[in-house]
């Protein structure tokens, strides 16, 4: 099977016109069993699948099999198992493009900020949901590649907490506490030894990454190709793409003891997945008219 290739994947990944949410049958009746998280998840370009068994897919690692910061840290250096991520999965894309992909959810095709504006009309998402995306943006040629991950919370992020204090911070306070835990969990013994198993790195202090806040997202751009060891080691890690299952949590970093135990933003398996897999998608699409950034 050939790469896909749609114009609207982003918007449906089985191709096809979009409906209008207004006027979709499916909700004209009866919207109290409508989730739009769970479309998301069902309808992203990389299919979901089972967490044990599934291959050429993503899944959600339980929280526990990461093991994080825990009150005492700073003294004791004490790590423990997570527990449950602060936000739910919301789906994967697995994108490829002529050209790099920035700020996908201010795209006009974006499937993950339409249904969430669909269900806000519907009444059946509440004023407060919010979305954190991050994008990481794979070099390679001629096109260039996007796994991007969604996560939501169906509730509004608590005004005291360290989630919110990342989310409306600055790209400063930002870049020093964005952070990747990961975990191989099948692999050929050479990924293993170049990706490390159980490490975490501070993605702000290694790579650029762009932030892009609207509303009611923030989306989280981090060009992996400007690193010519974080190339080289995803360069080892696509040769044997198909053969890799890799777990990645992503945290903010707890810096102070008051601000432990560190949570999972949230949490994404990939497992054995394929680079033909990835769907098409133009560089620049129309602009949506209805969605509103802020700066950082």
């Amino acid at each position: 099977m050939g790469p896909r290739t749609s114009e609207a994947a982003l918007a449906n990944p089985n191709g096809g016109p979009k409906p209008e949410p207004d006027s979709d049958p499916e909700f004209d009746s009866d919207t109290s069993s409508y989730s739009w998280r769970e479309e998301a998840i069902n309808g992203g370009t990389l299919r979901h699948v089972d967490l044990d068994k599934g291959s050429n897919g993503w899944a959600s690692p339980p929280g526990d099999l990461f093991h994080l910061r825990a009150k005492g840290y700073f003294s004791r250096r004490k790590k423990v198992p997570s527990g449950e991520w602060l936000l739910q999965p919301a789906g994967v894309d697995w994108l490829r493009s002529p050209a790099r992909l920035d700020h996908v959810l201010a795209r006009s095709d974006n499937r993950i900020t339409a249904g969430l504006r669909r269900a806000k009309r519907l009444g059946v998402a509440k004023k407060g949901s919010f979305i954190v995306a991050v994008n990481l943006q794979v070099p390679a040629r001629p096109e260039a590649y996007s796994a991007v991950f969604y996560f939501a919370s169906e509730e509004p992020i608590q005004p005291e907490s360290l989630l919110h204090k990342f989310i409306y911070g600055d790209d400063a306070y930002r870049n020093s506490r964005f952070k990747l835990v990961n975990r191989i969990v099948k692999g050929p013994w050479l990924v293993k030894a170049a990706v490390g198993n159980y490490a975490a790195c501070l993605l702000g202090k290694a790579l650029p990454i762009k932030y892009h806040r609207g509303d009611d997202y923030l989306e989280i751009d981090v060009d992996i190709g400007s690193s010519a060891i974080a190339s080289a080691i995803l360069g080892l890690a696509l040769g044997c793409v198909t053969s890799v299952t890799i777990d990645m949590g992503f945290v903010v970093e707890a810096q102070q003891e008051e601000e432990l135990p560190e949570r999972l933003i949230g949490a994404v398996r990939i497992a054995q997945m394929e680079m033909k897999s990835a769907c098409f998608v133009p560089s620049i699409p129309a602009p949506d008219p209805t969605i509103r950034t802020a700066a950082g």
